[in-house]
Formats: structure tokens, C-alpha cells, sequence
């Protein structure tokens, strides 16, 4: 949906329909902070697989993943809504960006703090979870190494 979204974006900008245009960047920024989100979920799932793999139950697991894959990103976006609906809009509507027909987010504070931030969290997040996979690897393949000596002498 992310991409195609993004395909059709500039087209329906042209139409010149502030409600249009609205709903695409509100689409636009719900894909892509969607997808960020199941990327985070994907390493806790990760996590849960390689790390706590034994008397790991979460009940309802899937829709809880759901809930929240879906969920979060729509949450960034009804408080996007709520505080000003005008921070979505064509680019081609203000002096800076004379030139372009595209429907985002059209302030700069609410850009970083809802995508370049919430991206970071994530990054953040995925990378702790990197990190503790990668230890976990390297403890089994350190022990297993160690038991293959001792069975050899």
C-alpha cells in the first residue's frame, strides 16, 4: 500500500483538492510509519525466536502484533489530525517549494518528530535487538566450541 500510495501521490496532487490531497499524505505518512512499526515488531519476533526460545507464550500473539503494527502508526496519525489538519497538504501551495506536486507533510517539526524521530525509536530498538541476537550466536558457538575440545581430549 506504502508503494502504491507513493506512485499515485503526485498524480492525485495535481487535481488541486485539499481534501484529496490530505488523504493522500495522511495515507502516505500512515504506510510508511506502518512499515517502520512491523519492521520493529519483526525484530521482537526475532528476539522471541533465537533468545527466549523456550516457555515463551503470548497469548493472542498475532493480533497483539496486529494491534500494534497497525495500531501505533495510526495513533501518530489521528494526533497529527487532531492538533492540525493543515500539516498535511501539496507542496506546490507554499512559497518554498514552488515547483512540487506532492502531497506530505508540510511542516518541519512535525516531519521530524513524526517520521525522522519515530524512525530513529525503531532504528534504535532493531539495533538493541541486533546486537543481543548477535552475543547470543557468538555465546552458543563459544560454548559448543568449548564442549567439541573438552570431548576431543
Amino acid at each position: 500500500m506504502l508503494n502504491m500510495v507513493f506512485l499515485t501521490n503526485s498524480w492525485l496532487a495535481s487535481f488541486n483538492q485539499p481534501g484529496l490531497c490530505i488523504t493522500m499524505a495522511m495515507l502516505l505518512h500512515y504506510f510508511l510509519l506502518a512499515a517502520f512499526t512491523w519492521m520493529c515488531l519483526e525484530s521482537v519476533h526475532f528476539y522471541f525466536a533465537l533468545i527466549k526460545v523456550f516457555n515463551v507464550y503470548v497469548p493472542k500473539y498475532i493480533l497483539k502484533c496486529c494491534i500494534a503494527g497497525w495500531g501505533i502508526p495510526a495513533i501518530v496519525i489521528t494526533l497529527v489530525l487532531i492538533i492540525n489538519k493543515d500539516f498535511y497538504g501539496n507542496g506546490s501551495l507554499s512559497e518554498s517549494h514552488p515547483y512540487s506536486n506532492f502531497c506530505w507533510i508540510q511542516d518541519n517539526t512535525v516531519f521530524y518528530i513524526s517520521v525522522v524521530a519515530y524512525f530513529f525509536l525503531i532504528f534504535l530498538v532493531n539495533t538493541a535487538m541486533f546486537i543481543t541476537v548477535l552475543l547470543q550466536i557468538h555465546s552458543v558457538k563459544t560454548r559448543t566450541q568449548k564442549r567439541s575440545r573438552f570431548w576431543k581430549r
